[in-house]
């Protein structure tokens, strides 16, 4: 019995992603061309926010990447993709594609953010829905539980209502 236990925590503990609320959603190994490239715009996202046919679609198109050329080389698209491709979510709440290939339009962020006042998107010192470290401090770790949100600098009273919804 002591070998089937210790067999399954060995198991257990080589599981690479998470849910949000549950522990750190980023892979353990995380390629350097992910931070260097991806990180260098925006969050470096956990390839688990996404499933597969999204990662895909946006590694086919990083010459048009929302609005900006995030071309990279060959041999770096191959790498990332396939990276995405193993690690993107699989469970129940991202296997449907969000609109434009979104996480900030996906169902279950929508759900999790339903309180938060679109104002606050638009504020300066959060800029877009995208920006997930100015509320989640971990999220540069892929920690997005909610014990390690803070309010971004300058919101008032009226803006932070929602926030523990």
């Amino acid at each position: 019995m002591k070998t089937i236990s210790t067999a399954l925590v060995m198991a257990l503990a080589g599981l690479t992603t998470a849910h949000a609320d549950s522990g750190p959603m980023m892979p353990r190994s995380v390629p350097q061309a992910y931070t260097q490239e991806c990180a260098a715009c925006h969050t470096a996202y956990p390839p688990g926010m996404l499933p597969a046919r999204s990662w895909q679609r946006i590694m086919g198109g990083l010459d048009q990447h929302f609005g900006t050329d995030a071309s990279l080389d060959a041999a770096t698209v191959t790498q990332l993709g396939q990276w995405l491709q193993t690690h993107a979510g699989t469970y129940k709440r991202v296997n449907e594609e969000p609109p434009q290939d979104r996480i900030t339009r996906s169902a279950w962020f929508e759900r999790k953010h339903r309180g938060i006042d679109p104002a606050v998107w638009k504020h300066a010192s959060v800029k877009s829905a995208a920006n997930c470290a100015a509320c989640h401090t971990g999220a540069h770790q892929g920690l997005y539980d909610d014990d390690n949100l803070r309010f971004p600098p300058g919101l008032d009273a009226r803006l932070r209502r929602g926030w523990d919804d």
